[in-house]
């Protein structure tokens, strides 16, 4: 084992330690090997519980049948996860692989397993100023752009101002991606010269709070005004569209999204929304398992897997950056249906008007 804890740390941890239920599910492994930790956000988003934990679980699998694999989801919540650190920790964890609820407060748990010399692996979203052994994540500024262009090619010369403006609906204030995204979206709105008619940031990433935000930009700029939609991710975007239908805005403005969920692919195809970014989250969650089951057995990560370098306010942490991909009505036979991200008969469950129209079949897509 490496990176196995020490008599000097272990008051360290045993001050921190809780019962070992604040873990979650435990996958693998004959007892005699190596225990991985994958400590996820939330499950709001779908991904996490969708796409992340399976793809994790079952490359720890195929790379380390000697592996077991302790899954936890904190439900949004910056305390439950560090319960679940910890008892993963005391529990004997070889490495931790931490998507933080909340980038700051996670340094704790980043500290305490430094102490207990147990490897951190910082998954998608930063853990800021503290020490972190490697960082799995997409660019997160790109995504922001990509959103931003696409919309800003969607509603064109509306958003300038004299015929509506654009309201921007951010993610999570504590969520460092957020800040990232945010600022590779307005990068691209202050090149077009884009009017923001009303921005809010949304705790927790919440869909009803953006719903709530959505509501009082209507009551703010009126019905009228409104040339498009920013929002931060798929979830928001439901919540946006869902006050706008309830405002009786017809046709909606064009909306963005992001994580590709299946409700937002199928909006895209209804036209209810406009665009979502795919993250190709079952690669990052293999490559991080294959990232893991390294640091586990050896202290190092693989070789080749580091393409870039982010700062986290603590030092220069090494990272594996991937890229995002738009999607819009056109292209998502070419991107969440060829990457079995998405099946047809998933998308296309009673959209079949709208699935012949984008070129998709009950099988696959159109030839």
């Amino acid at each position: 084992m490496t990176r196995r804890l020490t008599a000097a740390a272990l008051p360290v941890v045993l001050a921190f330690a809780v019962v070992a239920s604040a873990c979650g599910v435990v996958a693998g492994g004959d007892g005699d090997g190596y225990r991985i930790a994958f400590l996820l956000p939330e499950n709001k988003t779908a991904r996490y519980e969708s796409h992340d934990r399976p793809a994790f679980v079952e490359r720890v699998a195929e790379v380390c049948p000697e592996c077991e694999t302790i899954v936890s989801n904190a439900d949004q919540d910056a305390a439950h996860q560090q319960a679940q650190a910890e008892a993963a920790i005391t529990n004997g964890a070889d490495v931790l692989v931490l998507d933080p609820v909340d980038s700051r407060a996670a340094s704790v748990i980043a500290r305490h397993a430094d102490a207990a010399g147990i490897p951190v692996v910082s998954y998608d979203r930063l853990v800021l100023d503290a020490p972190v052994d490697f960082h799995v994540t997409f660019d997160n500024e790109r995504v922001g752009r990509l959103q931003a262009s696409v919309l800003l090619d969607a509603v064109g010369e509306r958003a300038a101002g004299a015929m509506g403006s654009v309201v921007v609906l951010n993610g999570s204030p504590t969520d460092d991606n957020s800040a990232q995204f945010r600022q590779g979206a307005r990068m691209v709105f202050e090149a077009g010269g884009v009017t923001i008619g009303s921005e809010a940031d949304i705790p927790d990433w919440s869909p009803d709070q953006a719903q709530e935000a959505m509501e009082r930009a209507l009551a703010t700029l009126g019905r009228d005004q409104v040339a498009g939609v920013y929002a931060a991710n798929d979830g928001m975007a439901g919540g946006a569209i869902a006050a706008m239908k309830a405002a009786g805005l017809d046709p909606l403005p064009p909306v963005t999204g992001q994580d590709a969920e299946l409700a937002a692919v199928r909006r895209i195809l209804t036209g209810e929304q406009y665009m979502t970014v795919y993250k190709a989250v079952r690669t990052q969650a293999r490559s991080a398992a294959d990232l893991a089951v390294g640091l586990a057995r050896t202290g190092e990560p693989p070789e080749g897997m580091r393409n870039s370098t982010v700062d986290n306010g603590y030092a220069q942490i090494p990272a594996l950056m991937l890229e995002p991909v738009a999607v819009t009505r056109e292209t998502i036979a070419g991107t969440v249906v060829a990457d079995g991200f998405w099946s047809v008969d998933e998308i296309c469950d009673g959209l079949a008007p709208q699935c012949a129209a984008a070129g998709l079949t009950a099988t696959g897509p159109a030839s």
